[in-house]
């Protein structure tokens, strides 16, 4: 999902740093201003085609995920005229993903650190996007700026995401009474359950707030808040180049590569019995290198930061579901391939 790149400067020490601080250099930056429009409005317009369907199932009781009109329904929403029933998700996600992408480009012009605008990426996909990403294209002169920059954006999403789910989850409705489980089940982080009983405490849920999760039909903003958090658990990885990784790495550089192997294995379990994605979360993680680019030991980050970074991993256990979308584990596939060999014989 969200990412932002940072610049490719490495040197073979064995944590690698330099042995002096990076000379600053602040690229002059061609701004491909037609670029950046032009994969926004893209990406606007494919969330708009899911949000469309996700919408019109909501008004007629069907399962959200439904595939009835397959994964990426485009001429469904257009030979019908329902684009517009997508605004509502399309507009929450897209101002989720950009409040994460601003939060990280925000602080890169605080520290005067060389950075493009964020990159939204259209897809056919169930929520019609992979996200958005920034490019940094200057060093990072100490471990706090890469600290600010890394976790400002998970911040910022997940505070915006936040009061969209509390107000979202409440107009979510209840499954019809006997209704089949849903074509494509969404798994639901801590954060999902906390604010269901945050709705069932004050009364302003109703009785949606007394129905489990699993027996929901929610709204469509509230499945972009769920997106939002998903994106959150995903760049808070603590691994590789992810904004976690960042975030580890400004804690403790010498222990960055260890903790990035740590969370490469124990995704791997979560591949095998929960949700097959985190194996190619675990490969991206490998492929991406366990190095981090360049930047100056000391000064130490200040006990401020170190308290944020505590925060950092309670909003990762927040927003992380083992198994984001089932059931699809390494597992359950293994069964479906032995019980297809078996029922062609």
């Amino acid at each position: 999902m969200s990412n932002h790149d940072s610049p490719e400067v490495l040197v073979p020490d064995e944590i690698y740093r330099p042995s002096s601080p990076p000379l600053v250099y602040l690229p002059r930056l061609r701004r491909r201003y037609w670029l950046h429009i032009l994969l926004f409005i893209l990406t606007f317009s494919t969330t708009l085609v899911v949000g469309a369907r996700l919408e019109w199932n909501f008004e007629h009781g069907v399962a959200p995920l439904s595939l009835d009109q397959g994964i990426f329904p485009v001429t469904w929403a257009i030979r019908g005229h329902h684009l517009l029933l997508g605004l509502p998700f399309s507009l929450a996600l897209m101002l989720i993903l950009l409040a994460h992408e601003m939060g990280h480009y925000l602080y890169c012009l605080k520290y005067r650190v060389a950075a493009t605008l964020p990159y939204f990426i259209p897809f056919p996909t169930l929520i019609g996007t992979l996200g958005a990403f920034i490019r940094i294209r200057s060093p990072l002169r100490s471990r706090a700026i890469l600290f600010d920059i890394g976790i400002a954006g998970p911040i910022a999403g997940f505070l915006v995401a936040l009061p969209v789910l509390v107000f979202s989850l409440a107009l979510s409705r209840s499954a019809p009474y006997g209704a089949p489980p849903a074509d494509i089940q969404l798994g639901y982080p801590l954060i999902f359950h906390l604010v269901r009983s945050f709705l069932m405490a004050t009364g302003l849920g109703g009785a949606i707030a007394r129905v489990p999760l699993e027996r929901l039909y929610l709204h469509p903003v509230a499945i972009a808040a769920w997106v939002g958090m998903f994106a959150t658990s995903l760049n808070l990885l603590p691994g590789g180049q992810l904004d976690g990784g960042h975030i580890v790495f400004a804690v403790s550089p010498r222990a960055h590569k260890a903790i990035s192997r740590a969370t490469i294995i124990a995704l791997l379990p979560l591949a095998l019995f929960f949700w097959t994605g985190w194996l190619v979360w675990a490969i991206l993680l490998r492929l991406s290198g366990m190095r981090h680019p360049a930047v100056t030991e000391w000064p130490d980050i200040t006990p401020r930061r170190r308290w944020l970074a505590i925060c950092a991993l309670a909003m990762l256990i927040l927003t992380m579901a083992p198994a984001p979308i089932g059931p699809q584990s390494l597992l359950d596939s293994a069964r479906a391939i032995a019980e297809g060999i078996r029922s062609s014989r």
